[in-house]
């Protein structure tokens, strides 16, 4: 099987319709700031259970870059990257379906997102995980992100109150 990894364009664009898969909910990571340092540790869950965001329209727009990953042909991942007025290019989604995840998918739309943010004179990236979601914190640990920032209120007086949002930074090689 062949991968590659390309800008996705009007002639691709039903690809940006890739469906989410559930993922599964293990553990929490909890950072700390001190002395302007992040550290973090995990909390595992007693039980593991799934959860899957709702699906988005997303269209093309001068606003956006979109990576696909592609397998033999097929869209198997997705990178929707939003142009920023800071140096630091948005990484909003990330998936991979699941039948293809944990084969690197992940890491070659990081690396891939990373050049695309270097040649458009961005300094490097930054994604939001929620906390409760352990692997992908991991994930983006793993891929050279650091922590940068938590945001303990913005679920607060809906559905997913009690869940915090964990901001990573991954700057250019």
């Amino acid at each position: 099987m062949s991968l590659e990894i390309m800008l996705i364009g009007p002639e691709r664009e039903d690809d940006l319709k890739l469906e989410n898969e559930p993922f599964p909910l293990f553990g929490r990571l909890v950072p700390a700031l001190q002395d302007g340092i992040w550290t973090w540790r995990e909390e595992r869950f007693e039980s593991v259970s799934e959860m899957c965001f709702p699906d988005e329209d997303y269209t093309l727009s001068d606003d956006r870059f979109y990576l696909g990953a592609y397998e033999d042909g097929c869209c198997v991942g997705l990178a929707v990257l939003e142009k920023s007025w800071t140096k630091y290019l948005y990484l909003s989604d990330l998936k991979v379906r699941r039948a293809s995840r944990r084969r690197g998918i992940g890491h070659l739309l990081i690396r891939s997102s990373l050049e695309l943010a270097g040649r458009n004179e961005y300094r490097g990236l930054y994604a939001v995980a929620q906390d409760n979601n352990l692997a992908a914190c991991r994930f983006y640990l793993k891929e050279g992100f650091v922590i940068g920032g938590f945001d303990n209120r913005v679920y607060t007086g809906t559905t997913q109150a009690g869940k915090a949002d964990v901001y990573f930074y991954r700057d250019l090689p």
